[in-house]
């Protein structure tokens, strides 16, 4: 497996664009695959460590550092909640009568998704279901805040701005279902019955038997993050370009789903 590309590189610093599917590093109770971070070690060397992580299937950046002052100056950023993080995520709008049985459905008169909100429930571990987080309505939760903005609404579809302001496991994922919109795609926490279908937005098309979805994977990507440089102390922002199968995905949608609204803010 080939490296993924590197977004950005200094004396200090690297920046991965890692696809969806890769590992940042390996679980060591599961078994050994490969993994951005083990890539990294046969390339860089194992000097080069990881500063934080992303799920397996969700893509973007990932930041590493080269040093060990890097790390600690970068890693106490993680921690103390000032790295501006920004991911892009194609969601399912659930019907109201069916977002009405989540935790925290959010809707406009008109039904759809408001143009911004904010979801601020706690997340715990799901004794029931080791691997997965739940929203904790009592003792036991952690504290957890996510904003959301609607960059294009397509109806049963929307593309949608997240910035999570605290670092949870599955924090965006869990949020957006319990928005009544789940992330597409989402093996734990999304509606097994959605998915994107060019046959579902264009008329008469032809090969339904053969059509695979327009994105197959988590539709979450990692594309922005802002962060102070730890030897030159000034504001860093790295961008990672949004994959193709959601370019492809946004195309058609845009071609053939009527837009009921756009954020006035441009999508990437």
């Amino acid at each position: 497996m080939q490296l993924p590309p590197v977004i950005y590189e200094d004396d200090a610093l690297m920046a991965f664009d890692k696809p969806s599917g890769l590992p940042v590093a390996n679980d060591r109770a599961g078994k050994p695959r490969p993994s951005l971070m083990g890539l990294v070690h046969v390339r860089f060397g194992h000097h080069v460590a990881n500063v934080h992580r992303l799920d397996a299937d969700t893509s973007g950046l990932v930041l590493c550092a080269k040093t060990k002052p890097a790390l600690d100056f970068l890693s106490g950023q993680f921690q103390s909640k000032t790295v501006a993080k920004v991911y892009q995520a194609m969601v399912v709008v659930l019907p109201v009568e069916r977002a009405m049985k989540v935790v925290a459905p959010v809707r406009n008169p008109e039904g759809a998704l408001p143009e911004s909100f904010v979801v601020d429930l706690a997340l715990g571990e799901d004794e029931q279901q080791p691997g997965r987080m739940r929203v904790c309505k009592g003792r036991g939760g952690k504290a957890c805040r996510s904003e959301f903005r609607v960059l294009e609404n397509f109806g049963r579809f929307a593309f949608v701005e997240c910035r999570p302001l605290t670092g949870r496991t599955h924090q965006l994922r869990v949020h957006l279902a319990a928005a009544g919109a789940p992330i597409l795609n989402d093996p734990f926490y999304g509606d097994p019955e959605s998915k994107l279908l060019l046959s579902d937005l264009k008329r008469g098309y032809k090969g339904r038997d053969e059509e695979k979805p327009l994105i197959a994977r988590l539709a979450l990507h990692a594309g922005e993050l802002t962060m102070t440089h730890p030897v030159t102390r000034e504001l860093l922002t790295l961008h990672s370009p949004l994959p193709p199968e959601f370019e492809i995905a946004l195309k058609y949608l845009r071609k053939f789903s009527p837009r009921r609204r756009q954020s006035s803010g441009s999508a990437p």
